[in-house]
């Protein structure tokens, strides 16, 4: 029997199915150390603005032969959502489509292809907060009715994401501070959960994977997130004290759990911690699989690549089911 893919592994983590043997999956939302692993970054946006068709199709090849090296670098089922750039006039659809068909070319189904696809109301930042609660209270129903719109739009967009070659979704939108939500449990309720719920089910209905990312600490809405069906959870922030061994007892049997491994750590922390905060995703995620290994946030620039390296290593030494 042929080894497994990234892609197949992941998927099999995202259904819940029993994991395969060997290397447990991996994927990261993002990844910024181009240059530091590969001597060169991903085209610019100004670069597609000015090539022509077929200068355009030449770049969007070369950034896929990027993606793939870092996938396969890293043995990771995705490195990076799925974004095109392109020219005036260009349609987007069409660029993603053949950025995703270049991929496809070089690498055949061993990754999987994921896009943004949140439509939820995100945690405001201190100018939008003090509006928005305002709304909360005097205008509830013409928010909510906007809300409403926004979920609605995306999913009139996701068909013809699908179509350009997405699988599934990545639902960034941030709900958590360390300390916990924005808002209380009970106007979650009210303001968020109803939205991302119905966001999932058109997603899922559509045949996509969902993976609803928050960072901060989850805990207070954890019954709710894992209550609007997702596919996975990402990304577990242990720097909000969101403890992996927890939360695998509390849902792990309901939806699958990805990330942990403490971002800040690999930036600030010492060779040890890095290590042992990998270890810990591992040794509390893996059992029972459902559990996708990587960063609690993205492989951001400034990071020291040999500290993403390492906990890389780490998973290959104990990340392996028998």
């Amino acid at each position: 029997m042929p080894e497994p893919t990234p892609r197949e592994r992941f998927i099999r983590a995202l259904e819940l199915g029993e994991p395969h043997t060997g290397l447990c999956p991996a994927i990261e939302l993002g990844f910024q150390l181009w240059e530091e692993k590969f001597g060169r970054s991903p085209h610019a946006p100004a670069e597609y603005q000015e090539a022509d068709r077929s200068q355009r199709s030449r770049l969007r090849r070369e950034d896929a032969e990027l993606l793939c090296a870092c996938n396969e670098a890293y043995d990771l089922a995705s490195c990076e959502l799925m974004y095109a750039h392109t020219a005036p006039g260009e349609d987007y659809y069409d660029a993603l489509q053949e950025l995703i068909g270049h991929l496809r070319d070089l690498s055949g189904d061993r990754y999987i292809t994921l896009a943004h696809g949140d439509a939820t109301m995100a945690l405001p930042d201190g100018n939008a907060m003090w509006e928005l609660t305002a709304r909360m209270a005097d205008d509830r129903a013409g928010l909510l009715r906007e809300l409403d719109g926004h979920v609605d739009h995306m999913l009139e967009q996701a068909p013809q994401l699908l179509a350009a070659g997405v699988e599934g979704f990545a639902l960034c939108a941030d709900y958590c501070y360390n300390s916990g939500p924005w808002c209380s449990p009970a106007m979650f309720a009210d303001f968020v959960t109803p939205f991302l719920t119905r966001l999932t089910k058109g997603l899922r209905d559509l045949g996509a994977y969902v993976i609803k990312h928050t960072d901060g600490n989850i805990m207070p809405i954890l019954d709710q997130l894992v209550a609007s069906q997702p596919h996975a959870l990402h990304s577990l922030d242990p720097q909000a004290g969101v403890d992996m061994a927890e939360v695998k007892r509390l849902v792990g049997n309901q939806v699958c759990l990805v990330g942990n491994v403490n971002c800040g750590l690999l930036q600030t922390g010492t060779d040890e911690e890095v290590r042992e905060s990998a270890r810990y995703a591992l040794v509390h995620g893996m059992p029972g699989g459902g559990f996708a290994f990587a960063l609690s946030n993205v492989v951001f620039k400034g990071m020291p690549l040999e500290r993403y390296e390492l906990v890389q290593r780490v998973r290959h030494e104990i990340g392996v089911y028998p």
